[in-house]
This record gives structure tokens, sequence and C-alpha cells, in this order.
């Protein structure tokens, strides 16, 4: 039913990523339909920019920076929303054709453990190699190294993936 709804905006087109349906709009994501255990979902990838009158939008993490996403456990939740779906995508898609971009953090938004700090002090090469990757790959380090709660085992996180930081690699690499 999802797909019926979404696929009556002539504009997308019908694709598939990460495997599940995704709509396009000249080669951009607008919106992907995906399921877990307990319910599914309409994603949409700038749902952050959707005014979301009705306030069902969910961000699905507080790590998600763009994408919204709404969840149905039932298919009358789906007919009830039919007409705000609608609505949705073509906001969605007229957010697209403005040009407009989520806001993301920076690098130097993410906290650098303590731990991290005093490696990259005392190291120029690893110093080096990490302000070399690319920003999504800094931050994916910084928020890992970040995840740990005990001292111990953020020192672990970074002696693991030293080499793969030196060899210009990210986390999954």
């Amino acid at each position: 039913m999802l797909r019926e709804i979404v696929l009556e905006n002539k504009s997308l087109k019908e694709d598939y990523k990460w495997m599940h349906p995704c709509y396009t709009f000249e080669g951009k994501n607008i919106v992907l339909i995906h399921g877990f255990k307990d319910y599914c979902a309409l994603l949409f990838h700038k749902g952050a920019l959707v005014r979301d009158t009705k306030g069902i939008l969910i961000q699905q993490t507080a790590n998600v920076q763009s994408a919204r996403q709404i969840r149905f456990t039932n298919v009358e939740q789906i007919i009830k929303l039919q007409s705000v779906i609608k609505d949705y995508i073509k906001e969605a898609i007229e957010i697209e054709k403005s040009g407009k971009k989520v806001e993301m953090k920076k690098v130097s938004d993410y906290p650098v453990p303590e731990e991290f700090q005093k490696a990259l002090d005392e190291d120029a090469t690893l110093r080096g190699a990490f302000h070399s990757l690319t920003p999504g790959r800094q931050k994916g380090y910084l928020f890992y190294f970040s995840q740990a709660k005990q001292a111990a085992t953020r020192i672990t996180r970074i002696e693991k993936y030293y080499q793969k930081i030196l060899e210009g690699k990210g986390l999954d690499d």
C-alpha cells in the first residue's frame, strides 16, 4: 500500500537501495520504504526539513541528523494517513528542488575523548592521519570512541583502530 501511494507521484522514480524500495527525484533520494520486526516505515531522507504539521515524523535515534520516518503497525494507519503521506512526499520533493540541505554537525561539534586527545597529542603520525580522514570518518571514530563508558574501553578501542586510522580507513572499511 505504501508503494502504491508513493508511486502516485509521477515525478518519483523507483529504485532499490540498501535492499529496500527507494524513490528518487532527479537521482536524489526522497523516500524509502523499509520494514522492521514490529513496524514498517516511510523514511524521508531530508525529513528534518519537512514541516511536520501532524507531528508524525520520528527521529530514529538521537544521532540521526537528516532522516525522519513515519511508522506504521497496521494497514489502517496507512489508510488514515494517506493524504498526509502524499502531502509530505510533495513537500519532500519541493525541498529537493529548492536545493535545501540539512545542516549537519561538523567534526568540531563532536567531543574528543580525553584518551584519544592524549593519543593525538603524543603521536604526530596518528594526528596527521586522523586529520587527513574524511569528515565522516573522523565523526565515526569520535562517536565510537566517545560511546564507551569506561576509560579502559576507550583506550582499547583507540588501540584497536590505530592502524586503520593510519591507513586512512573508516570504522567499517
